[in-house]
């Protein structure tokens, strides 16, 4: 009867989580975007504060007043949600395009980690990238135009369930692509006409009725009408059916990329 040699590591066993896997994975998404901080935070915060100085210096601050504030306090929340989001689809489909072009998935694939805990890993690392950008979005911005916070309740809501629909959105769309060109029309024709055509920069208020029924259908929509309410507190939309929206979307991107890693759509191929 062979011996176990006591010079040898025990081997580990793995409970109902593997809470270390889960953690590498996610600590690997967070230090992907923080080795790039030049590229992936500060660029953010500067197209951000861009798009306030160009929408405030045409429209005029004193000129407009939307939702009870000025035009500036009004659209700040927008652009602050508006760069966690983009930051946070970024951050799952890149990770996950750029690991299948250069066939290196196998090392996400083959450590003993469940369906779900990568589904996990991957989804924590955009929601942290999309709250990092939205911390130091908010904190430049304010230098400009100092805001306050009605119910940070809300802002924290909706700021991570903003940053998760769009983590798990990035995470399909990268999942499903095959090559970069498939990642940008992703990018093109869903993300950006979503988040441009949500109230980012209006009131849909102000909308005819035709469009406003549009805007009521885009679930971009409520997740940015949630967290404008936790700053100025005005929201365009009920409050309670935009939460259960944006929960239930998140529910539905979740199941989807559930079932796309424990197939193994275009991943095990």
């Amino acid at each position: 009867m062979n011996k176990i040699d006591a010079s040898l590591p025990a081997p580990r066993h793995l409970g109902a989580i593997n809470w270390l896997g889960l953690w590498t994975l996610t600590a690997k998404e967070i230090r992907r975007f923080l080795k790039v901080y030049f590229q992936t935070i500060v660029a953010p915060v500067v197209t951000t504060l861009m798009f306030l100085a160009i929408f405030t210096l045409s429209v005029g601050d004193h000129a407009v007043t939307v939702g009870g504030v000025g035009f500036s306090q009004f659209l700040a929340p927008g652009l602050i949600i508006m760069a966690m989001t983009q930051n946070a689809f970024a951050n799952t489909s890149s990770s996950l395009i750029i690991a299948k072009v250069q066939g290196n998935i196998v090392d996400v694939l083959m450590p003993p980690l469940s369906p779900l805990e990568q589904t996990l890993g991957f989804a924590l690392g955009g929601i942290i990238r999309g709250l990092v950008v939205g911390v130091a979005v908010a904190a430049s911005m304010w230098v400009f135009v100092p805001f306050s916070i009605h119910s940070f309740c809300f802002v924290l809501f909706h700021g991570v369930m903003a940053s998760l629909m769009l983590s798990l959105l990035g995470m399909i769309g990268g999942i499903w692509a095959d090559k970069f060109d498939h990642m940008a029309a992703v990018t093109n024709f869903i993300v950006t006409p979503l988040s441009f055509l949500s109230g980012t920069f209006y009131s849909v208020e102000k909308l005819p009725q035709s469009l406003k029924l549009f805007a009521f259908a885009n679930p971009f929509f409520y997740m940015i009408d949630g967290f404008r309410y936790g700053f100025i507190g005005h929201a365009d939309g009920s409050l309670v059916l935009g939460a259960a929206i944006v929960l239930g979307a998140n529910l539905f991107l979740s199941f989807v990329a559930y079932r796309m890693f424990r197939t193994g759509y275009k991943l095990k191929a």
